[in-house]
């Protein structure tokens, strides 16, 4: 007797597949899942081996064409590109010899099938990777990879405006999109690949320091048949060659304009536009761009020319009235009459007497750097026009302290950025620290840009130091961010399995 094995037979809850059989769940298809893969690929049209065109010169990939900066595993879910109606649930990498140019990406996607049936699938694509130059490192190699410069000029000794500017594109973060940042003697270029670029860095210079700005540009190449132009545009800014601590002499009619204030004046801060104050009157005014191009003037002397005085003796002003039609009077600076003599000049009994806006800060025996007008010989038109019995023997610009303490206090830092520039001599050290020391000094101007503690140094306490001398403060300061910091340790792996 030969026993048959009886067809399987559908328990309540299930049927047959279709297909094999075999009792199964119902659904939509009325197929198990094994012939239902057999008969319908959901992976269809998805490629399982892609080439990923990676950049050495600046590590980027390509995709499709252009050269984009994405995390990884987001270009090859981008690559991968599953039509609209596949769903993709999860993507994972999995693990490839380092030096083996694969990437393995395990990816699972869903799909509606037969009748509404959803079928998941899990399968790898596989990259491999070939080195292949982008159009961008193309033109860097051929040396003609800039299609737009912005030229910034300065025609002055000193580079104090260059040092703020700096500081205000660093914390904008402008200089990212330079191809490459050449300074030179009296000013400093940024190349950039797109017009644009240049435009928005020429757009934000004008809006914050006074300068002047001029276009041209240079035919490259001409196609005749579709009548396009290839360019190389420039733009060239001229900045007003007036620093913080300049000694000017205003035109009759600028003095005039700005609230009968005195020629001869003190340029305490350039921002958007120079700021003045008269040392006879404490008067305050603000010079901009359009207005100083109108009347131009010129520094009196430069730094290397102020002397060190002594003072003698001081006498604040409490009460000075002024004429009609006078301008702002500074509410930050007292006035007062000093008598102060050279400290080169002290086995002689030569004093000289001058009226200044330093009266809050001068005590008898103080040091206070100042202009020699009465031992001088200054060529200058608006000057020797001017009533003798008008211009002081001395004009007194800020008091001075001692370097080595305030160096040596100083808990702080400035980036700088990336440029190609020759090597750093003495005198650019000392106008580096000019410029550090105005930041102690002058609270407005170090509002706008971005102070880092160093923590090298100990932290100061106090505002001032046991002389007096001005310092910033921890509140003013931000923590400075590397990469040791972020990963727990020099380039340490932030990956976990």
């Amino acid at each position: 007797m030969e026993y048959v094995e009886a067809p399987p037979i559908a328990s309540e809850g299930s049927i047959l597949c279709c297909t094999c059989g075999v009792p199964i769940p119902p659904n939509p298809a009325n197929m198990c899942v094994a012939c239902l893969r057999t008969t319908v690929d959901i992976s269809e049209g998805i490629p399982k081996s892609v080439t990923a065109l990676f950049c050495k010169q600046c590590e980027r990939w390509d995709q499709p064409d252009l050269y984009l900066t994405f995390t990884l595993l987001a270009l090859d879910l981008i690559s991968v590109n599953p039509p609209p109606q596949v769903r993709l649930i999860d993507a994972g990498f999995l693990w490839t010899e380092p030096h083996s140019k694969r990437i393995k990406l395990k990816v699972t996607i869903q799909k509606e099938v037969m009748n509404g049936a959803i079928l998941q699938q899990v399968f790898v694509v596989e990259f491999t990777i070939q080195y292949q130059m982008c159009d961008d490192c193309h033109r860097v190699e051929a040396k003609d990879f800039w299609k737009a410069v912005v030229q910034v000029r300065q025609k002055t000794s000193h580079k104090k405006t260059f040092y703020y500017l700096e500081q205000l594109i660093l914390k904008h973060k402008l200089h990212t999109n330079a191809l490459n940042i050449k300074e030179i003697h009296d000013g400093i270029d940024f190349y950039y690949a797109t017009k644009q670029h240049a435009l928005k860095m020429t757009d934000f210079l004008q809006c914050t320091v006074p300068c002047r700005s001029k276009t041209s540009q240079r035919l490259i190449s001409h196609d005749i048949h579709s009548n396009t132009f290839n360019y190389k545009s420039t733009y060239s800014l001229e900045i007003v060659p007036i620093c913080k601590d300049n000694v000017v002499c205003l035109p009759p009619r600028l003095a005039q304009s700005l609230g009968n204030m005195g020629q001869v004046c003190v340029c305490v801060r350039v921002t958007s536009a120079i700021h003045l104050i008269d040392p006879r009157t404490l008067q305050i005014a603000e010079v901009d761009g359009s207005t100083y191009w109108r009347y131009p003037f010129n520094s009196l002397c430069s730094p290397r020319q102020l002397e060190e005085f002594i003072v003698m003796d001081t006498e604040i002003i409490r009460d000075l009235h002024l004429g009609a039609g006078a301008g702002f009077r500074s509410n930050k600076h007292t006035l007062a009459d000093v008598w102060v003599q050279k400290t080169s000049e002290l086995d002689t009994s030569q004093q000289y007497h001058c009226r200044t806006f330093l009266g809050h800060l001068l005590n008898i025996g103080d040091l206070v750097l100042g202009f020699d007008f009465a031992n001088s010989n200054v060529n200058d038109d608006y000057l020797n026009k001017m009533n003798p019995n008008h211009v002081p023997d001395v004009v007194l610009i800020k008091k001075s302290y001692d370097r080595s303490k305030r160096a040596r206090r100083r808990n702080w830092k400035l980036k700088e950025m990336e440029r190609d520039r020759e090597g750093l001599d003495v005198v650019d050290e000392r106008q580096y620290t000019d410029f550090l020391e105005d930041l102690e000094e002058d609270e407005a101007l170090r509002k706008n840009i971005n102070i880092f503690r160093d923590t090298s140094r100990p932290p100061v306490e106090s505002d001032t130091d046991d002389e007096g001398a001005p310092c910033i403060s921890l509140m003013e300061m931000l923590e400075d961010m590397t990469l040791a910091d972020a990963t727990g340790g020099e380039g340490a792996d932030m990956m976990t399995d």
